[in-house]
């Protein structure tokens, strides 16, 4: 008989993707749907790759770090490094002596990251400051914020340390569902509010002490098994000011008044990563490959386009006047963000991106799960 709990507890470090496929696979072998054909690249975007650097298989889910003019980055083995966003060269490079299960975290200070052996290790300067052990796994990379560094455990506890010398301020659990999503989910800081996904709640967490100050629901359980019933936040938000939009796993996307803790719209959605935003629209991609922009005001459908459908998207990232994501042929596409329509595309390294696209110092980093990292420029 098929054991569902079973073989979620054997996945460890598996993203949904990679799960569902599994779970499909055990029961019937469906045909997979051939990806969108890509034509002709419009090269209506003048960018550029300007530098690329290899840093080893990245089998975990990567949060790219970024300061003011350094990007950091980590690979499975434990190697973190960090990098100049203008030519990537290498500033320093530690290793956290294990294989790495979330991360990169950092405040430009201080960088934590936890391991595979539930291991929370701090730096600072490239030189190792503390570790601690932690009670559960850990998928989300580490918050570091007002001299403190925030964990977010699988088992949905929340715990606080002081970053200078790793003394455990607070720990909190909060129990759930009796499944969780086995990918990075949200952990994020709005003035002095710490923003926790908890289940398919956005919630609003006192920093100080750990205590819950709102909670706000995108999505509630259904079902008649734990399988049918997991709810999840995915990691990725989309900000404007007090405004949070977030994805609740194959469920629903929505924005939150932070400092009210009241949900202003929720809409049904069927994706497994996280949003961007700007001042006026929400972008997401579903799990078919479909890219869309929700008005950010009343969550009601701006445009939708299929022009890459089944080509298993990473989250956007909102840049310009464009809409950038990864597929999983390690093509880099620019996106117009008025209509979705294509402005350009790149590729990198035929291998799928390992983490959302960021930007520092006027240049995009992609990073792909071969390791490599590339740098894009404007013209």
């Amino acid at each position: 008989m098929f054991d569902r709990k079973a073989l979620i507890s054997r996945l460890k470090g598996w993203g949904a993707v990679g799960l569902t496929g599994v779970l499909m696979a055990c029961s019937s072998q469906p045909q997979v749907p051939k990806p969108a054909e890509l034509g002709p690249n419009p090269a209506l975007l003048g960018v550029k790759p300007v530098w690329s650097a290899q840093i080893g298989p990245v089998q975990f889910p990567l949060q790219v770090a970024v300061t003011r003019a350094e990007v950091l980055v980590a690979n499975s083995e434990g190697q973190v490094s960090a990098r100049s966003a203008q030519d990537g060269a290498v500033l320093w490079q530690v290793s956290a002596g294990a294989e790495i299960s979330a991360g990169i975290g950092t405040d430009g200070q201080f960088v934590a990251a936890v391991t595979r052996g539930n291991e929370l290790v701090t730096w600072q300067a490239g030189r190792e400051l503390w570790r601690a052990r932690l009670p559960a796994s850990v998928l989300t990379a580490p918050l570091v914020a007002g001299d403190r560094v925030f964990v977010l455990a699988a088992d949905r506890s929340v715990g606080s340390f002081d970053a200078k010398t790793g003394r455990k301020l607070w720990l909190e659990s909060h129990p759930g569902d009796a499944l969780v999503l086995r990918q990075a989910g949200v952990l994020n800081a709005v003035g002095n509010t710490l923003i926790v996904g908890l289940g398919g709640r956005l919630s609003g967490i006192d920093p100080g002490n750990g205590r819950m100050l709102w909670s706000a629901p995108l999505a509630s359980p259904r079902g008649a098994n734990d399988m049918e019933r997991m709810v999840d936040l995915v990691a990725g938000l989309a900000r404007d000011g007090q405004v949070l939009c977030a994805r609740t796993f194959q469920a629903t996307v929505g924005c939150v008044d932070v400092a009210q803790g009241r949900v202003l719209w929720r809409q049904p959605a069927n994706g497994n990563v996280g949003l961007a935003g700007d001042g006026s629209r929400v972008f997401g991609v579903e799990s078919d490959g479909r890219v869309l922009a929700w008005q950010k005001a009343s969550g009601q459908i701006a445009w939708s386009v299929d022009t890459l459908r089944h080509r298993q998207l990473s989250a956007p990232l909102a840049l310009g006047r464009s809409v950038v994501v990864g597929d999983q042929s390690g093509w880099v596409h620019f996106l117009s963000r008025e209509d979705g329509s294509a402005l350009a595309r790149w590729p990198t390294d035929g291998a799928a991106l390992a983490a959302t696209p960021v930007v520092v110092d006027q240049t995009l980093v992609v990073v792909t799960r071969k390791g490599g990292v590339f740098g894009f420029r404007p013209e």
